[in-house]
């Protein structure tokens, strides 16, 4: 265990921690909603603080991330815990396992020992993913400050969650996030997820105002959040926010408490990408459709193919010096290690 950062001590041996915006006040022996921090004796403790229980070297656009240093590896890591709860979790067997199974498990790991197996592997980053990286933001962030002094990037794959003060700590050590924008309704979030909306919305407001690289990825589940009318308006926060932002939109297919929805039709991910460029962004991505042609960048301006995709591993990249081959606009992005 290791004394938890950004939380408060109240009256009554109670805590308040700030690392998330459920801002749990948290009696003495009890835990948070993430499930792995603790209150000992008035002081919040972090029950995850270097158990990694996956640490994997991925493509980076499985994060997903198409407009970030294409085409390279990065070393990706977990502990167990969230603070969501997702009926819908595609990794519950880890992200939920202190509450549904009451258990925490991992490899006690030095954050100095995650680094070096990045750079063992040839990996241009490290991606805090799978799980929450918010959660154990503790590991995240001291591994991040080596990661950065030893040349690697960092990355966050994360539900966005996470407090203004938590962002703070990531100055200078956070070069990219997928911000999973899971609906844009407050009802989805509350009843679905046991969250909110509207902070998430902030969350990606403050990672815009730190010069963050951001995509954004939304999980289409028939009958829940792709009504056309929700789609446009999530499409035009995220045009009103940047229109360069890249925003993914993936195909359900049933899992974990949500077994009882069918995958999404193809056809709905296609009218979602449409959506998504009629409102005026210049990148829009399916997901889980392999060897779509949504797979690919085209350039935003002449429309000529960039980077070509197939599923997670990129076969032909033609932005040259951050601009299209073919008509030389500058392409959003960060391209090169």
């Amino acid at each position: 265990m290791k004394e938890a950062i950004l939380y408060e001590k109240l009256s009554n041996g109670r805590v308040r921690c700030r690392l998330c915006n459920h801002f749990c006040i948290i009696d003495d022996g009890h835990k948070g909603t993430c499930g792995v921090r603790e209150n000992h004796s008035g002081m919040l403790m972090s029950l995850v603080y270097g158990k990694i229980i996956a640490g994997h070297c991925d493509p980076i656009e499985k994060k997903p991330l198409f407009h970030f240093l294409p085409g390279s590896r990065s070393y990706s890591i977990a502990t167990a815990g969230c603070n969501f709860r997702c009926l819908f979790c595609q990794n519950a067997d880890i992200s939920q396992m202190p509450l549904d199974r009451n258990r925490i498990l991992g490899e006690d790991t030095a954050p100095e020992d995650t680094v070096q197996a990045a750079l063992n592997q040839g990996a241009a980053s490290i991606s805090y993913t799978y799980t929450e990286p918010t959660v154990y933001l503790e590991t995240a962030l001291e591994t991040a400050r080596i990661a950065t002094e030893r040349g690697l990037k960092n990355v966050f794959v994360s539900n966005g969650y996470m407090t203004p003060a938590a962002l703070r700590e990531m100055r200078g050590n956070l070069h990219a996030a997928n911000i999973d924008l899971k609906a844009f309704n407050d009802k989805f979030y509350r009843e679905q997820c046991g969250a909110r909306l509207k902070p998430v919305l902030k969350s990606l407001e403050i990672m815009k105002e730190m010069g963050i690289w951001i995509e954004v990825t939304t999980l289409l589940i028939p009958g829940l959040n792709d009504e056309p009318e929700e789609l446009k308006d999530l499409a035009q926060f995220l045009v009103n926010l940047d229109p360069d932002i890249p925003w993914h939109i993936s195909r359900f297919h049933p899992t974990y408490h949500l077994t009882n929805i069918p995958s999404t039709p193809v056809a709905t991910i296609r009218r979602a990408r449409d959506l998504g460029y009629d409102a005026g962004l210049k990148y829009v991505y399916t997901g889980n459709i392999h060897g779509d042609d949504g797979e690919n960048t085209f350039c935003h301006s002449c429309k000529a193919l960039l980077i070509n995709r197939t599923g997670f591993f990129v076969s032909e990249n033609r932005i040259k010096n951050n601009r299209c081959a073919n008509c030389g606009k500058e392409i959003p992005g960060r391209w090169n290690i």
